[in-house]
């Protein structure tokens, strides 16, 4: 089974962090995610979907020292969901992101380098041990000779 998300967006605010008692430190952020598409009238429109985004431990310490509002990254986790119980007695539920990597993805203003190079600056990803690609050979295969 699998439970991944992957997310790129812009925080709604400042990291909230905890120290716990025990010595852990949790960090809680917003983060917004958009969607354009054009409505049956030809108009660009923007859907924006918020995110609960939490990090434990070391991440958060990370988070606390490094992210702030408006800032755009990419996160990975796993989806979580919760319920409490108010002091009224009515049941909640929450639906979070629990990070387990975290990347800005914008320019430091120190250093004017990027954490995360764009796409089109990524060198190719090859293997140096994989195959070479296959070949079609025409001369000995027939449309009834598929292995399926």
């Amino acid at each position: 089974m699998i439970n991944k998300v992957t997310l790129i967006g812009n925080l709604g605010g400042d990291p909230e962090v905890r120290h716990l008692e025990g010595g852990a430190t949790v960090a809680r952020f917003s983060l917004a995610t958009n969607e354009n598409y054009q409505d049956k009238d030809g108009n660009w429109q923007t859907l924006t979907e918020w995110h609960n985004v939490v990090a434990w431990r070391s991440l958060a310490e990370r988070v606390e020292r490094s992210l702030k509002k408006g800032m755009l990254v990419f996160v990975e986790g796993k989806i979580s969901y919760r319920k409490y119980t108010t002091p009224e007695g009515q049941e909640r539920y929450v639906t979070d992101i629990v990070a387990n990597n975290i990347r800005i993805l914008e320019k430091r203003e120190t250093g004017g380098d990027m954490r995360i190079p764009p796409v089109e600056s990524m060198p190719p990803v090859s293997s140096p041990t994989a195959p070479p690609p296959p070949t079609a050979d025409t001369s000995t295969n027939s449309a009834d000779d598929l292995p399926f």
